[in-house]
C-alpha cells in the first residue's frame, strides 16, 4: 500500500468510528440541558371560516345515514368439508328510508352469498337483498333494526346541477370507514359503463377523493343533500385521480322504488329485436333501431311495424327503424331502453319510424319485458 494511503487510513478510520457512534445514539449529553421547560403557549387560531364549518356540519348531518357494507362468500374447507361465510370485499351505502332499506352499488354485493352492514355506531347486522338492476349498478339491501337507529338520507336533486358546484362523499375508501372528501362538479352527463356493459348516461363527474371502498357512497351537495351514488373512478393505478363518477340522485330515485316494490326492474319494452349497427349501416338505413324481429301481440305487432325480412328470392325486404321515442332522437337500442326505462308499463308513447325513406308516426302502449 502506497505510504500517503497509510497516512490517510487513521483518518479514514476515525471519521468511520464517529458515524457509528452518531448512528448508535451515543452523543455527547450538554451538561447545562437540563434547564426547567414548560410546553410550548398555544396559539388561538380565532373562529372556523363558513366553508370548514359546512364541511363539519354536512358530515355530522349525513354521516349517520352512510354504512359500511361486508360482501361474504361461502368458502368449503379442504379437509374438513365445514363450509363458512367469508369477507371477500367491502363497499359503502346509505340508509334509504325507515323501513330499513340500504342502497349502494350493484357490484359492491356482486357474487355474495351474504351481506352484513355497519352502522355509524359499530353495530354490525345482517342484510337481505331486495333486488338489483345491474344495468344501472344498482342494489337495494334491507336490514331489521329498530326506526329510532336509522338515519334516511336527504334527497336532492341532479337536474340542477351546475359545474363547479362543491360536492361532498362518504365512503369506505381501502376500508377505513367513514371518510370525508370534498371537490366539485368537474362536469355532467358523461358516459360510463356498467357491469352488464350498457351505457350508464347522465353520469355526473368529480375530483373528490373516491377510492376502492367508496363504491355505493353518496355524493352530496353543500346542503348534505344526496345527488349521486359515487360508483366508478377513472384511474391506470386503480386510486383516485381526480376522477370520479356518480350515478345522479334522479335516475336512483326512479329505480330505486321499483326494486324494493317488485324485487326488481321490470323495464317497459315494445316487444321488437334490434339489429346490430353494422346492419344498420349496410342497409343504408338511418340510426335507430332497425327492427328484425317483431313479437307477435306485442306493443310493436299491434302498432303495425315490422321487421326486415328476406324474402324468397334472397331480397331483403324493407322493414321499420325506429328513430325516435316521443319526438326524443335515439342513434341505438341503447339510447331506446334508456329512454323506454324512465315510462311505465301500460304507459303510451309516439314512435317516430322509417321505412324505404319515409317516415311516419305511430302509437304505442307499452309492455312488460317480464
Amino acid at each position: 500500500m502506497p505510504a500517503a494511503a497509510l497516512l490517510r487510513r487513521p483518518a479514514v478510520l476515525l471519521t468511520a468510528g464517529l458515524v457509528a457512534l452518531a448512528a448508535a445514539g451515543c452523543w455527547h449529553m450538554d451538561a447545562q440541558s437540563k434547564t426547567p421547560a414548560q410546553p410550548r403557549a398555544v396559539t388561538p387560531r380565532g373562529a372556523l371560516d363558513a366553508d370548514e364549518n359546512n364541511n363539519i356540519n354536512v358530515f355530522k348531518k349525513t354521516s349517520p345515514s352512510v354504512v359500511h357494507i361486508t360482501n361474504l362468500a361461502l368458502q368449503r374447507d379442504l379437509f374438513s368439508l365445514r363450509v363458512t361465510e367469508q369477507p371477500q370485499g367491502t363497499g359503502t351505502g346509505f340508509i334509504w328510508d325507515e323501513n330499513g332499506h340500504i342502497v349502494t352499488n350493484f357490484h359492491v354485493i356482486q357474487g355474495a352469498n351474504a351481506a352484513t352492514v355497519t352502522l355509524s355506531d359499530q353495530s354490525v347486522l345482517p342484510a337481505k337483498l331486495v333486488g338489483a338492476f345491474p344495468d344501472r349498478d344498482i342494489a337495494v339491501l334491507r336490514i331489521d333494526v329498530p326506526k329510532d337507529k336509522l338515519a334516511p338520507i336527504a334527497i336532492g336533486t341532479s337536474r340542477e346541477l351546475q359545474v363547479g358546484q362543491k360536492v361532498y362523499a362518504i365512503g369506505n375508501p381501502f376500508g377505513l370507514d367513514q371518510t370525508l372528501t370534498t371537490g366539485i362538479v368537474s362536469a355532467l352527463n358523461r358516459e360510463i359503463e356498467s357491469v352488464t356493459r350498457r351505457t350508464i348516461k347522465g353520469a355526473i363527474q368529480t375530483d373528490a377523493a373516491i377510492n376502492p371502498g367508496n363504491s355505493g357512497g353518496p355524493l352530496l351537495d353543500s346542503a348534505g343533500r344526496l345527488i349521486g351514488v359515487n360508483t366508478s373512478i377513472y384511474s391506470p393505478s386503480g386510486a383516485s385521480a381526480g376522477i370520479g363518477f356518480a350515478i345522479p340522485v334522479d335516475e336512483v330515485n326512479r329505480i330505486v322504488p321499483r326494486l324494493i316494490r317488485d324485487g326488481r326492474f321490470i323495464r317497459p319494452a315494445l316487444g321488437v329485436t334490434a339489429g346490430a349497427a353494422q346492419l344498420t349501416q349496410s342497409l343504408g338505413a338511418p340510426k335507430g333501431v332497425l327492427l328484425v324481429g317483431v313479437v307477435a301481440g306485442g306493443p310493436a305487432a299491434q302498432a303495425g311495424l315490422q321487421p326486415y325480412t328476406r324474402g324468397r328470392d334472397g331480397r331483403i325486404v324493407a322493414g321499420d327503424v325506429i328513430t325516435a321515442v316521443n319526438e326524443q332522437p335515439v342513434a341505438d337500442l341503447d339510447d331506446m331502453l334508456g329512454l323506454l326505462e324512465q315510462r311505465q308499463i301500460g304507459e303510451k308513447v309516439v314512435l317516430s319510424v322509417w321505412r324505404a325513406g319515409q317516415t311516419r308516426r305511430v302509437n304505442a302502449t307499452l309492455g312488460s319485458s317480464d
